[in-house]
Order: C-alpha cells, then structure tokens, then sequence
C-alpha cells in the first residue's frame, strides 16, 4: 500500500498570533504590579492600624485574581496549542477565562451594592485623609495599568470595525478586553471615591460615599453584563460571521455552474475562523482549488470543503 506524506492535507490547530502574545506580556506586568501594591497595601494597613488601606488591598487582590486568570489563560492556550484534545486548537480559552471574569466583575459590582447599601442605613466615620492617599494610590496604579493594557485594547478595538467596514482581519480578544475592564472598574471605583471623600472633607456630605458606590456598581454592572455576552457569543458559537460567510458563497459561487449548499463558520482563536463549506457542482474541482482561493479571506484559517458531484441530468439542464 502506498504511503504518503498526510501533513501537506492536515491543518494546522495553533492559531495564536504575536498580538497575543504581546497582550500576555503586558497582562503579566499588570498582574505583578497590582500584586505589589496590594502587598504594600497591605503592610501599610497593618502598621498603621488603617482599615481604609486593609480595605482596599483586599479589594485589589480580587483583580489580581481576575487578571491572573487573564494571564494563565494566555499561557494555558500557548501551551497547549498543539494538544490534539482540543479539536480546533485552545483558541476558546481566552473566551471562557473572559467569560469567568465578567462573572467576577458581576460579584464585584454585587459586592460594592451592598457596602453602598449598608453605609446608607447604617453610616461610618470616615478617615479622610488616609481613604483619600489610598484612592489616590489606587487611581495611580490603575492608569498605569491601563496604559500598559489600553495599548493592545484598542488595538483589537481598531481591527473590529476594520472587519465592520473593510472586511480586514479581525482580533477579538476577549480576555484581553475582560483584563481591561478590571482596570477600569478599579481606576472608577478610585475616581468616584475621590469624588465623594473631597465632597464629605469639603462640605460634610458623607452620604456621597454609599451614592458614589451605588454609581460606579451600576457602571461596572453594564460593562460585565457585555462582556458576558460577548464571550458567550464566542463559546456558543453564536456569533454574527455573515460578512465573512457571504464572501466564502460570493468565492464558490463566483465559479461557473457551482452552488453553495450549505455553509458553518465559527470562531477559533481570536484573530481565526474555521468554515465547513459544502458545494454542489456538475463539475467540480479538487479541494484544494476552492481552499485556495478562501485562503485570501483575512482570518478564514481553517478551511474544510465538502464537494457533491451532481450527475443527474437535472443538474446538466439545469446548469446549461
């Protein structure tokens, strides 16, 4: 029996890009800074007696739980790129951990109701001074970390209406974005903070803090509640590709005498898409004639051509 060489007609599973791994490195160097200002948070808190600094280090340890999440699915989807578990490759990982922190930040934004709720009914005595220097640190640390995540955000933000209005190869990370959105509920829960302590220092309004909370949980709730169903979307396979799909019929069908019969595309990394593409024709070519000619689709990385050779003399009339 001849043998021959299967790797030229197997596909290729590893679908991450440089963008991913840039967007990991600069996760990880969120995470360790987040890490050292929670550690020193929580030191100062200790050696000053301060429940304001033990408060807030706590708090921040929730995100560098969440974005430490982001930073490990970056690394498990790397790892085991290759791992012929994964049918289509781990592109999804990043999905999924994007899913669990808009779970996280839902908590989050549960937990800041019900502070906020508690201090309405039932107020505390504020320390100003030491709640305003750690909202101050706080808002430092989270821009920072902003900057370093906002860079590769954006970026992907950029490809999204590339895809919306030139067809360009879109990058739809959302592990990335859910790292973002950690940030920024952090750096506004600093921001609102800031705002109701210098209200209650200024003019006595001590109610402003528990307001402030109720604000920031309603914002941190609608940035949560998009992000999960944005992730859903990509792990139920429930995502609008039509742009994409009317291109792949637009190629096949460009072809004399040739008809799409039926069509899936789905998402497997967050720049890559995977189609199974079934075609009908009278006389078709091989396979690797329409994989070809998909391959100029930006992002369309896995391609897999099903062909039905019509010999009814139906199909002859119909197609003359």
């Amino acid at each position: 029996m001849p043998t021959h060489d299967l790797k030229l007609w197997q596909h290729a599973h590893d679908f991450g890009t440089e963008a991913d791994r840039h967007a990991e490195r600069r996760t990880r160097w969120v995470v360790g800074l987040t890490f050292v200002t929670m550690l020193a948070e929580l030191v100062a808190g200790w050696l000053t007696g301060s429940m304001a600094l033990m408060a807030d280090a706590w708090h921040m340890a929730s995100h560098v739980g969440a974005l430490g999440l982001a930073a490990f699915a970056y690394g498990f989807a790397r790892r085991h790129a290759g791992d012929a578990r994964y049918t289509f490759g781990t592109g999804k990982v990043t999905a999924l951990a994007g899913y669990t922190s808009a779970l996280l930040l839902g908590v989050v934004a549960f937990w800041m109701v019900w502070e906020s709720l508690q201090r309405l009914v039932e107020p505390v005595a504020i320390r100003y001074a030491e709640a305003m220097a750690v909202a101050t640190l706080g808002l430092t640390v989270n821009l920072l970390s902003a900057w370093l995540l906002g860079h590769d955000h954006h970026h992907d933000h950029d490809h999204h209406h590339d895809r919306d209005h030139h067809h360009g190869h879109e990058h739809v990370d959302h592990n990335l974005k859910a790292a973002y959105l950690h940030v920024l509920a952090d750096a506004l829960t600093s921001v609102l903070a800031i705002v109701a302590l210098a209200g209650g220092m200024v003019y006595g309004w001590n109610f402003l803090d528990p307001v402030m909370g109720l604000v920031g949980a309603a914002v941190v709730s609608r940035w949560a509640w998009g992000l999960a169903r944005d992730s859903a979307a990509v792990l139920l396979d429930a995502e609008d590709h039509e742009p994409v799909a009317a291109e792949i019929r637009r190629v096949i069908e460009s072809e004399a005498d040739h008809e799409v019969a039926d069509l899936h595309v789905w998402r497997v990394g967050p720049a890559s898409r995977a189609c199974i593409v079934s075609l009908v024709s009278h006389a078709p070519h091989p396979a690797e004639h329409y994989r070809a000619r998909l391959a100029a689709i930006p992002g369309l990385d896995h391609v897999t051509v099903e062909i039905h050779h019509c010999r009814d003399s139906r199909c002859r009339v119909e197609a003359a």
